[in-house]
């Protein structure tokens, strides 16, 4: 990546994303969380993490792209769900797949990744006006979100409000703190 000015376009993922998601996702884990977490806890975040295919079968699923030297680049994805899943992947224990009532219940975000050479640059930031405008125009009067420890200064600064701290104990015996937040739409 060089200094110059990049354009960021956006479209939704398809089934045939899923591995540079998966690579993306890889990165994000690894990298942008070293500054906040060790690498056990790392370890033990990544059973609360992973592809949600729900997310792409339901088109709410946004991959951000961009061009470097003519090829283009996955820079980011993440989406909002219209499910009572509020994080994690396939995998993840504790999933509830049943829709959301738009008059009673929250949309959520979800499944925000973005590549560790792109921090920094508006892509959560892009991430969070897509998922909520979608939402939004899906009949949702709020939105919540499930947040790591890296991601709340974004999430706070966008105006979510904590309201849950969820603490697991993962695999490795080390805890997995995921930060429930809400904001109106």
């Amino acid at each position: 990546m060089s200094g110059a000015k990049h354009v960021f376009t956006h479209r939704l993922a398809q089934e045939s994303d899923i591995p540079a998601i998966m690579d993306l996702m890889g990165a994000a884990i690894t990298v942008n969380m070293r500054e906040f977490l060790s690498d056990e806890e790392i370890i033990a975040a990544r059973e609360s993490m992973g592809v949600d295919r729900s997310l792409i079968a339901d088109q709410t699923y946004f991959m951000i792209e961009t061009e470097v030297d003519g090829k283009t680049v996955l820079v980011a994805c993440g989406g909002w769900g219209k499910r009572k899943t509020l994080f994690g992947g396939d995998a993840t224990t504790g999933r509830d797949d049943s829709l959301s009532d738009p008059e009673t219940d929250a949309a959520r975000i979800r499944a925000m990744y973005t590549h560790p050479d792109w921090i920094r640059k508006g892509l959560g930031t892009l991430l969070l006006d897509l998922g909520e405008g979608a939402a939004r125009d899906a009949g949702f009067k709020a939105i919540e979100l499930g947040s790591t420890v890296p991601g709340l200064p974004l999430y706070e600064a966008r105006g979510y409000e904590a309201f849950h701290t969820e603490v697991r104990t993962s695999a490795n015996g080390l805890t997995n703190t995921i930060i429930h937040m809400r904001k109106a739409l």
